[in-house]
């Protein structure tokens, strides 16, 4: 049974939706404002009750039940993006301002870590996602994504590798430039994972939609190499003509969050969608994801529908998604100890609501979710487990913080 946060929630958002298909249907009928918004009320609620809801989205707990310690490790951090956790103890932070920022035994380092070269903050774009190469004990190698420029051609995501020794970056050499650029400041993805011997790279769209359409265009992409930035001779797309040899899967609007499945054999994701329909995704080899074609979101201000619908055939429907929007960003699932109940649960940050969500996944559906802190420290950047069980934000703000949040009352 739901709590009476989760019902008034359902509530809300019932009407919301109502509300939503009344401004879309006055703008199908074809009659002036004041004589069609009757008809137009009675269509959206006929639809709304007489339309099943869908399984792909569950019901909600807005409060939660969890006694939680949060604790601030480090302050002072500008616009933090990604995290990585270091076998020392260690962590590093990137700051989207384009600073590599090293944090020791709870200690920001007064100084960026050296050696990174200059990046420039380009609208959303700067320093982004970081990941650690599996053999990082033996070679100190890491990933950092990042907006690369073209004087002419204007921005897209790079991938640089380096060695991190003694504190600071060396060997640097990209690995990976996006292709074609573009001048807007949207949509650069810019998370990284490691799954085996591959390194996978989300992107975005680059606020041009039909791009994510495009295999001769990495925006919109999920890109798929080895740990060198050599292309797989078994990635989808290697023997089709036309097509760019990096790309694993594509029709994606801007890709902010990706996993590995806790039995270490599938990789998730999630992304942004315009107004509602962001998604969470299981990726498939080759597969279409369908933006801009299919969405479970709306265009800005009008509510208006985009491309064809929410189905076509030959495109992947989300696993889950969230109506209205979120913003989510950051996600890993969860297999510490310090949280014994929420095992195996997927979280996920909300930049828009500030929000730390845990989704409970049963043979790969979203059974419930459940949404905690609720803008107490403002919009959440990154989600990561550490080490030790517990789980890692970062706020994103000029002033943004590193935050520690454990059991308040861990099991004896």
């Amino acid at each position: 049974m739901l709590s009476s946060a989760a019902r008034s929630t359902a509530w809300h958002a019932w009407m919301a939706s109502i509300f939503m298909k009344c401004i879309q249907a006055c703008l199908y009928l074809k009659k002036p404002l004041y004589k069609r918004w009757r008809r137009c009320l009675w269509l959206s609620i006929w639809v709304s009750l007489c339309v099943p809801g869908s399984p792909l989205s569950a019901a909600f707990d807005q409060t939660g039940p969890h006694d939680l310690d949060i604790q601030v490790i480090a302050a002072g951090l500008e616009y933090p993006w990604g995290m990585a956790f270091l076998p020392e103890g260690d962590i590093l932070v990137t700051e989207r301002t384009g600073r590599l920022r090293l944090i020791s035994k709870g200690r920001l380092h007064a100084s960026p870590v050296a050696g990174l070269p200059p990046v420039e903050q380009h609208g959303q774009g700067g320093l982004m996602g970081i990941a650690l190469h599996p053999g990082f004990a033996e070679n100190r190698l890491i990933y950092l994504a990042y907006a690369g420029t073209s004087l002419l051609r204007g921005y897209h995501t790079h991938v640089l590798r380096a060695r991190f020794v003694d504190g600071r970056l060396e060997q640097v050499k990209t690995i990976f430039k996006a292709l074609p650029k573009s001048r807007g400041g949207r949509h650069f993805g810019g998370r990284l994972l490691f799954f085996g011997d591959h390194l996978y790279i989300t992107l975005g769209d680059r606020g041009e939609r039909r791009r994510a359409q495009d295999l001769q265009d990495h925006a919109g992409a999920l890109i798929r190499l080895h740990d060198d930035g050599r292309i797989p001779e078994d990635n989808p797309f290697v023997n089709q003509a036309n097509a760019l040899k990096e790309i694993y899967s594509f029709g994606h609007r801007n890709i902010q969050g990706i996993a590995l499945s806790p039995d270490k054999t599938s990789v998730w994701t999630h992304e942004h969608g315009p107004q509602g329909g962001d998604e969470i995704n299981i990726i498939k080899a080759g597969a279409n994801y369908g933006w801009p074609v299919i969405t479970y979101g709306v265009n800005y201000g009008t509510a208006t529908k985009i491309g064809e619908g929410t189905h076509r055939h030959g495109m992947q429907q989300p696993l889950y998604y969230w109506t209205p929007s979120i913003a989510p960003s950051g996600m890993t699932f969860y297999t510490g100890d310090e949280f014994p109940q929420w095992k195996n649960n997927l979280l996920v940050g909300s930049l828009k609501f500030g929000l730390l969500i845990r989704l409970v996944i049963e043979n790969h559906r979203v059974v419930h979710e459940e949404r905690l802190l609720h803008g107490k420290y403002g919009r959440i950047r990154d989600v990561a487990q550490g080490p030790n069980g517990a789980i890692y934000l970062l706020t994103d703000s000029s002033n943004g913080a590193l935050l520690r949040v454990r059991n308040a009352r861990p099991e004896p």
